[in-house]
């Protein structure tokens, strides 16, 4: 058997080609959209990918299964369970409770997981020629290393309202078939910490089903359900907006891109010229401090850049990509990730622009200006974040929602902006900019600046 797993980092999403040495047979499980990283570990191994399947509908990111089928003519073989509101609506190979797929000598068998979505599957696989035991299985949003998939994203991404209490009850039911599998099978899930699909993912990329009964807070209620359901629908992470999207666009007909598209770079002269394009600069927060073209929005080209593109971009935006050079692929691949196809151009110099420099300040002044009537200190941090600990007098809007909910109360007052480490808060900073606010400041050092200073803080 050949078994690799392929990690985003920046998605913290995991898929995995797994293949049939004997047969040269392999399949694919829950790819990505750019997917000439499996094209490349087929042809590097000498096998044929001959089946392509997922675990779920995503809302996380856009999966590559179709893309991947068009380019190698694999079978198409996804889940037909959840009912009638949750059935992929282009062609494929349904699969249900108890299914197998074969791929040469190796199999895979469906379990019906539902919880997280009411059409999740697990896959066990197994390795013939060796045992007739299953040795993994691979359970996408089911169960993560410390973690399970949260039954809230659709109510919370989507606005289906009263799914989650369903989806925690059928949750609690499909962690009891877990349970019942041996203890030695390799637990393989569908993301690692990072992820918005769970909150206390592990950074380990797998388990065993033993590992995960031992530590694993979700199985240590035994038949208490409410205390269960409680600890699962409490402090989940907030829902990125683009996840209505992508459960969208991963379930119906839609455009593929079988290749990394190639976008031109032009000069700042050139870009000048283009009406209507949304301005995103991807360069560090320092260097966006030091100046940017007012109107652009800063969301940095780190990990976290397609998780940020999700929550403030609109996908009908025609973008404008400020970049660092030789960059220009790197971001083209994660903005696809979540079907931000919409790139016009590069843009990787800034000669002959207005420039603009951030408005910057310490945490001595914080300190003296935050409390003052005509200032509010803005934290732009998850909730959780800011119930465990904040500095004192600050007002909490999380940068997500300040995005879609404008804080037009405040318009006429300094507005300091802070987070934890100052990347969500120079995105808050250019965004706020944009529309038209003016009294704004950036604390760039943000929390843990303030408590490096030995500042007051209060939980």
């Amino acid at each position: 058997m050949f078994f690799q797993q392929v990690y985003d980092k920046t998605l913290a999403q995991a898929s995995y080609f797994i293949g049939c040495q004997a047969k040269n047979e392999a399949i694919v499980i829950d790819a990505q959209r750019d997917i000439d990283v499996y094209l490349e570990i087929a042809k590097q191994n000498n096998m044929t990918i001959t089946h392509i399947t997922e675990t779920h509908i995503h809302a996380d990111f856009l999966a590559g299964s179709r893309e991947l089928a068009a380019a190698t003519g694999a079978q198409l073989y996804l889940s037909d369970e959840g009912g009638d509101n949750w059935q992929y609506e282009f062609p494929h190979i349904g699969l249900k409770e108890g299914d197998k797929i074969n791929i040469g000598n190796l199999s895979l068998e469906v379990m019906h997981t539902p919880g997280h979505t009411p059409e999740s599957i697990s896959f066990l696989l197994r390795d013939h020629p060796a045992s007739d035991e299953p040795v993994m299985i691979f359970t996408g949003d089911f169960v993560f290393v410390g973690d399970i998939g949260r039954p809230d994203l659709l109510e919370e991404a989507a606005g289906m309202v009263g799914t989650k209490e369903l989806g925690a009850q059928q949750m609690f039911q499909s962690l009891k078939k877990f349970t019942a599998l041996p203890d030695f099978i390799q637990v393989w899930p569908g993301h690692g910490a990072g992820s918005a699909c769970g909150k206390a993912l592990g950074s380990v990329p797998s388990s065993t089903v033993g590992y995960e009964k031992i530590r694993n807070w979700a199985f240590q209620f035994g038949d208490d359900y409410e205390g269960f359901k409680n600890y699962l629908l409490s402090d989940q992470p907030e829902a990125p907006y683009y996840f209505a999207m992508m459960k969208k666009l991963n379930k119906v007909d839609r455009p593929l891109l079988v290749e990394v598209p190639k976008h031109p770079t032009i000069s700042w002269t050139e870009a000048e010229k283009l009406n209507d394009v949304i301005l995103v600069d991807t360069r560090h927060k320092d260097e966006f401090a030091q100046g940017h073209v007012e109107g652009s929005i800063n969301i940095q080209n780190n990990k976290a850049l397609a998780n940020w593109a999700g929550w403030v971009l609109n996908y009908d935006d025609q973008l404008l990509v400020i970049a660092d050079e030789g960059a220009q692929e790197e971001i083209t691949r994660k903005l696809m990730r979540i079907g931000l196809d919409n790139i016009q151009a590069f843009v990787t110099n800034l000669d002959g622009a207005n420039l603009v420099k951030t408005k910057i300040v310490d945490a001595d002044t914080v300190e003296e200006w935050k409390d003052k009537e005509d200032t509010v200190l803005l934290d732009v941090r998850g909730n959780s974040e800011f119930k465990a600990e904040r500095i004192p007098g600050a007002e909490h809007r999380f940068i997500g929602k300040l995005i879609k909910n404008l804080p037009t109360d405040i318009k006429d007052k300094n507005i300091i902006i802070q987070c934890q480490s100052g990347d969500r808060a120079t995105i808050a900073y250019s965004f706020l900019e944009k529309n038209g606010f003016d009294n704004l400041y950036n604390y760039s050092g943000s929390f843990l600046d303030w408590k490096k200073n030995g500042k007051a803080t209060v939980k």
